[in-house]
């Protein structure tokens, strides 16, 4: 089994910068607020990871059951980690390691739910079925780009906040805003390349929905909406004047964009997927580091 490097690949260990991101928001804005803690904060940032590793252990298992990841072309992006199909771990062992990092990260929210009662459960119980059924379920049943920007975009930024210890406010919830559009389009992007692969082995996303250029036009609205959503927010009075630093990320959109508007037919250029990937954690670090610096200055 190689050591610890199949563990990590089933993981996408690669990918796990993304909790950090949208655990520094939440935390951020609940400091705006008047509410944080760095144990609280880091113990969500904990839950958050195992979760992530979860539904991407899962995903994994999952692809290689349907024969899905025996067939896409893999980008640093895409197309799995490729660690099932090289025989480097066992179906069974990466779903059991996926339902205990499920397990463990379900631990930790009811350590909070205990604290924080009934609202708080509900919230759980909408971020677990994320987890546990995004690949079975939504991701065949047209609600996988749906899931993934409320499970791993506004959820655990709303969570973050919240177990700082008062209901979230109007500044994270609308911090969760954006964070829902760009882990949408995280994922839809990432799904144009593996179309065929995908139609075979029964998932319904958007790219096969309402085709390729349909689902691009989808893409684009999702990206322009997200800065759109801080500018709306700052009007508001729900996020300072700080915060427009955030839209700047945006201007790495250009390639993808491009594509999206231009030529959705042809493969998604390798630039354009990692222009996608930096503007998220890019947009969602600054928004965090403006909140904490409105926070210092007030």
């Amino acid at each position: 089994m190689n050591g610890l490097a199949p563990w990590l690949g089933v993981a996408k260990a690669n990918f796990l910068s993304l909790p950090f991101t949208l655990v520094a928001v939440g935390a951020a804005a609940a400091a705006y607020e008047g509410a944080f803690g760095w144990t609280k904060a880091l113990l969500a940032l904990a839950g958050l990871l195992l979760l992530h590793v979860a539904v991407n252990a899962l995903n994994e298992a999952s692809d290689m059951e349907t024969g899905i990841d025996l067939e896409t072309k893999r980008t640093p992006f895409s197309g799995g980690s490729g660690t099932l199909p090289a025989g480097r771990l066992s179906v069974r062992a990466a779903r059991t390691f996926g339902y205990v990092c499920a397990v463990l990260g379900g631990f930790v929210g009811g350590y909070f739910a205990l604290r924080l009662g009934l609202p708080f459960v509900a919230l759980m119980a909408v971020g677990a079925a994320a987890v546990l059924f995004y690949t079975d379920v939504f991701a065949r049943s047209g609600l996988g780009e749906l899931f993934a920007g409320i499970g791993l975009g506004a959820l655990p930024i709303w969570g973050t906040a919240w177990v700082q210890g008062q209901v979230p406010g109007r500044t994270a919830l609308w911090a969760g805003v954006p964070a829902f559009f760009m882990t949408f389009d995280l994922l839809l992007l990432n799904e144009f390349p593996d179309e065929a692969a995908d139609g075979r082995g029964g998932r319904r996303n958007l790219v096969l929905m309402l085709g390729r250029r349909g689902a691009a036009l989808v893409y684009a609205a999702a990206a322009l909406l997200a800065p759109a959503s801080i500018v709306a927010a700052m009007v508001v009075g729900a996020f300072p004047k700080h915060a427009l630093v955030a839209v700047l990320p945006a201007l790495v959109l250009q390639k993808p964009l491009a594509w999206a508007l231009g030529t959705p037919d042809e493969e998604v250029p390798l630039p354009a997927m990692g222009a996608n990937v930096v503007w998220n954690l890019a947009t969602n670090t600054a928004l965090a580091l403006a909140l904490a610096v409105a926070t210092i200055m007030r």
